[in-house]
């Protein structure tokens, strides 16, 4: 058991150094990082709620998003080496479910869209990118190392490997994250403007034709 403690604290650490260049040592590690801080509790939490504890879990969770600014219901299911960056405005619902090496930026919202008590809230996978302000609403799957461009609102499932932007998020055929998996959030194109560019050209094609049928008549 003790062992097995040590390792997810040693796994949630190491994950902080990985991804976050900013991260000098253990000491500010462990005092600095918000999402540190509210994954610990909340895998307290986690571990009261499933064995069917009342109230206390839910009493953690609140110290914890008053503690940190992110809000996590017990309920939710998170994997190894998942890394809340910067973290204020964070919220993952109870039916939430979050694969390993997932990492979410500040004001990333796994939300639900059903006032049922179900399944309403989005299944992250493997390796998952969110970034900063996107809403990931509904019992949606986010496909293994899939990426979410900042701001995005998503409310479909997103396959393997993609990356979606806009409101609503839509899937685009490009690669905007380096060898590593860092979604390149400054090289997101705006699937909207590249789409009336299209309509643009070829309103500018059919011109061209009429006119030039005109003039030949």
């Amino acid at each position: 058991m003790l062992t097995k403690i040590y390792q997810t604290l040693k796994e949630d650490i190491g994950i902080i150094y990985k991804k976050d260049p900013a991260a000098r040592n253990l000491v500010e590690v462990l005092l600095c990082y918000p999402g540190f801080h509210a994954l610990l509790l909340y895998r307290v939490a986690h571990k009261l709620w499933v064995i069917k504890i009342p109230v206390i879990p839910r009493m953690i969770s609140t110290f914890a998003r008053f503690l940190t600014g992110i809000d996590i219901h017990p309920g939710a299911t998170i994997g190894r080496r998942f890394f809340i960056d910067h973290g204020m405005g964070v919220v993952i619902g109870e039916t939430a479910e979050i694969g390993d090496d997932v990492l979410l930026y500040q004001g990333v919202t796994l939300g639900g869209t059903s006032s049922k008590a179900e399944k309403r809230h989005p299944t992250l996978k493997r390796g998952v990118v969110i970034g900063a302000g996107a809403k990931v609403l509904g019992n949606i799957t986010l496909g293994n190392y899939s990426k979410v461009g900042a701001g995005s609102v998503v409310v479909n499932d997103v396959p393997d490997h993609a990356t979606v932007v806009g409101v609503p998020g839509k899937v685009i055929i490009q690669k905007i994250f380096d060898d590593n998996g860092v979604l390149m959030h400054n090289r997101i194109p705006d699937p909207v403007s590249c789409e009336l560019n299209r309509l643009k050209y070829e309103l500018r094609d059919l011109q061209e034709k009429v006119y030039g049928q005109k003039s030949e008549d």
